[in-house]
């Protein structure tokens, strides 16, 4: 018996002395209590620790009141062999003990789990049940699903096999459907013929049914909540129980007798006209705390520091600050979660298909690292608006449920469980902000993002107007306020409007006070109301709001700094559009046109690309390029190759006919713009042009870099608007819609908010593609969408405990990615150790001289191994010569340091 079994002896000895319970006993009960109490990572809800009495439900497996505790140790004694306390904190046993015993929190866990006789799929359904789930206690109808589950972990496959049970085959089998998007036909297909190779008795689930109601345990809940069919209302709340819509009085119901003469009957089931789908935030929220794989990750954004100033996630930035400084209840309590919402429309049937127009609602957590946040696994649908209508500002009756939900969230909060630290918490959440595209701005902020006033930060202050001969609205010079009050651009009258000085300053971004007081006193109504329509229209015709969002019902909204984000991903698509479209004449999208020419010098003094009046011909513009100009870009551009997932095929885009491209997608357009762009204008543009555009190019990438510091943001911040000027001296008026106006704001967002790719659209426009191709039943989209959704949840749950031991991430193999320990030698160069696998059957030919020396100088330049050989060869060529500069070297070592290192190094 080692020391420490003999000073922990007295919890199996001297419990009953002459037929009475011992006081001395009772004392060390009482210090082992207070021990435990001392460990909160151990203690639930403050008071409740594990029972490690004898009984079979406690055995150091159940949380009970200490008082609890207490009595059945007095009935029931010590659990066996429980000389350390491992379960109430003891996690290191100090040197008084005859040889040390150190138990880390992974080791707890492990013996946690082998007390319990659990696999890491008993471990996967208890920590989706929660903290208050017993499998020793009878089942009630809720619990049926875990205890079902429970059971189908203890029977193997089929006897004989000790590798896989009936629970791990089935969430294997459904994560695989998921996971490359398979339909329920082919799910069933192949169970059938994994029955035909597994033995007679084996408990594989026969088809999609079965394993669906196997695992059904691990989906979440999904609420079915009825609509008028004019996006109305929504029966929910203190509407429930109407049978028509309080505003339209359209039925909710379908009509319940059909047919006609003597052939009539009534419908059994009430059926709605219409329904969305509502899937609550909370319990998705606390399943992040409910795993091991995501607990910790959720406390990163307190745990990190920022590095050199520069901002690499949100919780860096301004607005996150002052957030936390506005609420500091809030803040402290660093596991409650600060949440982003986006909301995108498309079309369910494709482009040739029946018009719908459908409405997902997504919520996504910033707490986690960056290379978690925004990803596809932390995206929770929320709300599905239903078709076929677009709902534009009716939106937010949709959005009622979840406003409520995170009212409450804000409010009260939920208690949580946090397997991590062992311990119940009271949960609370935050929206930041919302991300969309600029028509889904407005219908988020109220702000009307048409006509001149479409700018949300300019507000009022905007100076676009209406242009004469095409009507269309422009903001053409109204970035000269932007400048700093002494720049030359103000007095320019020659390059801008003509005779027209600046001396007006922007007023800046209005604050949270100032919007809401100025909604209160227009007297906005709120879309739900039975007013709304008709008051808010009278109102949108003297400004530029619509309606009063219902975000303003949360009660830390107005605090914020930013709102509502505008979407990079966009903005700089439509000004690439723009920019190629007119330099390369495309018909019908080029703004140059004949009519932006003959209103241009009413606006401008450009006289020299006036119309002839003679030949009535309009003269050729220097930011044009000629028919052969075009064929050499797009030749180039056909010509193009980039590494692996950099960019799609962009010379399947070139029409060489038509001399245009086309179908180019979003991320095609920002490749384009940030690296194409000036190289491909370079030679055939003059500098004055050719520099303003590669300056926007250049802005847009540093501004979508991942990591910024608030210098570089003020920088930017400036040269923004005097790229736009410089663009206004070349580009006629009708060049310049809103698009173009707003890029001279997104550095301010930058510098609030953090950087631009945790609030562009990029994300969400891939998550929505996903949940596209959810559709299996196209006569019920919202339903089909929703059970493929709950399936997925399930599956990416159980993904996380696929392992043996603790529940990890799943890692995501890249395209063509290759396991280099079964192909690399140890003494192979670094440059020839392949980051992925060759398409297609290898060919061999030889090389031209010039290919030769090419491909032998780059292999020596970027060989890490020949680094110091190359230091050698500098410093010998600066010592013999030691003016040269840098680009003298450069030269010089391409022509000469491959013979020089081959001498060298047989020397």
């Amino acid at each position: 018996m080692n020391v420490m079994e003999a000073d922990r002896e007295w919890m199996y000895e001297g419990r009953i002395v002459n037929g009475m319970f011992s006081n001395k006993w009772g004392d060390k009960v009482d210090e082992f209590v207070a021990f435990a109490l001392r460990h909160p990572e151990c203690v639930n809800g403050g008071t409740a620790i594990r029972c490690p009495c004898t009984l079979v439900k406690c055995q150091n497996k159940k949380f009970l009141n200490v008082e609890t505790v207490k009595v059945h140790l007095y009935k029931n004694g010590f659990v066996p062999d429980y000389y350390v306390w491992i379960y109430h904190g003891e996690k290191e046993v100090h040197q008084r003990c005859s040889r040390s015993v150190r138990v880390s929190v992974s080791e707890t866990d492990q013996m946690v789990s082998d007390n319990m006789n659990h696999t890491t799929y008993h471990r996967m359904v208890c920590d989706a049940a929660g903290p208050e789930f017993n499998p020793d206690e009878e089942p009630n109808a809720e619990a049926r699903n875990f205890y079902d589950m429970i059971r189908a972990g203890d029977k193997p496959l089929y006897e004989g096999n000790s590798k896989h049970t009936q629970l791990s085959a089935a969430v294997r089998m459904l994560e695989i459907k998921c996971r490359h998007k398979c339909s329920q036909a082919w799910f069933d297909d192949m169970s059938n013929f994994i029955q035909e190779l597994l033995p007679p008795d084996n408990l594989m689930p026969l088809d999609f049914y079965s394993t669906k109601k196997l695992v059904r345990g691990l989906g979440l809940p999904v609420q079915v909540i009825h609509c008028c069919v004019n996006n109305c209302m929504i029966y929910w709340g203190d509407d429930s129980d109407l049978n028509s819509c309080k505003k339209c009085g359209h039925a909710r119901y379908k009509q319940t007798v059909r047919g006609s003469g003597n052939r009539l009957y009534i419908r059994k089931l009430k059926v709605p006209y219409k329904k969305m789908h509502y899937f609550p935030i909370t319990p998705r929220l606390q399943r992040l705390y409910a795993s091991t794989a995501t607990a910790n990750e959720m406390r990163w954004h307190s745990e990190h520091h920022m590095e050199d100033g520069k901002m690499c996630h949100p919780s860096d930035a301004p607005a996150w600050k002052h957030f936390d400084g506005c609420f500091p209840d809030f803040s402290s309590e660093v596991r409650n979660v600060r949440l982003g919402l986006f909301a995108d429309g498309f079309q369910p049937f494709g482009q040739s298909g029946q018009q719908y127009s459908l409405w997902p609602v997504v919520v996504t957590p910033y707490n986690l690292p960056p290379d978690l946040c925004m990803k596809e696994e932390f995206m929770f649908l929320t709300v599905l608006v239903p078709g076929p209508t677009n709902p534009k500002g009716k939106i937010d009756v949709f959005l009622q449920p979840l406003i409520a939900e995170l009212k409450s969230l804000w409010g009260v909060g939920v208690q949580t469980y946090d397997i991590s630290k062992r311990q119940n918490f009271q949960m609370r959440a935050a929206l930041m902000w919302t991300i969309n595209d600029f028509p889904a701005y407005s219908m988020m902020s109220g702000w009307s993002t048409a006509g001149m006033l479409a700018c949300p930060h300019c507000m009022e202050d905007s100076d676009a107007f209406r242009l004469i001969k095409s009507g269309k609205q422009s903001w053409f010079d109204n970035h000269r306020k932007f400048l700093p009050i002494n720049h030359p651009y103000r007095r320019n009258t020659k390059d801008f409007i003509k005779n027209r000085k600046v001396t007006k300053q922007f007023l800046g971004v209005r604050s949270g006070d100032e919007i809401l007081q100025d909604l209160n006193n227009r007297g906005l109504r709120k879309v739900m109301d039975v007013d709304a329509e008709v008051v808010n229209a009278a109102i949108s015709k003297t400004c530029g709001w619509n309606k009063r969002s219902i975000f303003w019902d949360l009660p830390y909204w107005r605090e914020h700094l930013l709102r509502h984000n505008l979407d990079v991903m966009h903005i700089e698509k439509n000004v690439f559009d723009n920019i190629f479209n007119t330099v390369f004449n495309i018909p019908g999208k080029t703004k140059d046109t004949y009519k932006s020419r003959d209103e241009l010098n009413k606006y401008c003094r450009r006289p020299q690309f006036a119309q002839n009046l003679v030949t009535s011909k309009y003269p050729d513009v220097p930011f044009v390029l000629n028919k052969s100009q075009k064929k050499d870009v797009l030749e180039w551009v056909k010509k193009l190759r980039f590494p692996d997932g950099y960019a799609s095929n962009l010379g399947r885009c070139v029409d060489a006919k038509k001399l245009k491209m086309f179908g180019m997608k979003s991320h095609d357009c920002h490749v384009f713009m940030q690296r194409l762009l000036p190289i491909a204008l370079r030679e055939f543009l003059p500098n004055r042009i050719w520099e303003p555009l590669t300056e926007i190019s250049l802005f847009f990438k540093q501004l979508t870099s991942s990591s910024l510091t608030d210098e570089e943001l003020r920088n930017l911040d400036e040269q923004i608007p005097v790229i736009l000027c410089n663009l206004e001296k070349i580009f006629p008026p009708s060049f310049f819609d809103s698009m173009e106006h707003l890029p001279v704001h997104l550095a301010y967002e930058a510098r609030i908010a953090g950087p631009v790719h945790y609030r562009w659209m990029y994300p969400p426009e891939r998550y929505l593609r996903k949940i596209k191709h959810k559709i299996m039943n196209k006569a019920q989209v919202e339903g089909s969408i929703s059970i493929g959704y709950i399936m997925d949840e399930a599956a990416k749950f159980a993904s996380f405990y696929f392992k043996e031991g603790d529940p990890t991430l799943p890692l995501k193999e890249k395209r063509n990615e290759v396991y280099l320990d079964d192909i690399v030698e140890d003494d192979m160069f670094e440059i020839f150790k392949p980051p992925g696998k060759a398409i297609g059957a290898e060919g061999k030919r030889y090389l031209a001289d010039n290919e030769y020396t090419a491909a032998h100088l780059y292999i020596l330049m970027n060989c890490p191994e020949v680094q110091p050989f190359i230091d050698v060869f500098i410093t010998e060529k600066r010592r013999q010569f030691p003016n040269l500069n840098d680009e003298v070297v450069n030269v010089v070592m391409e022509q000469e340091f491959p013979s020089w290192f081959e001498k060298y190094v047989c020397s």
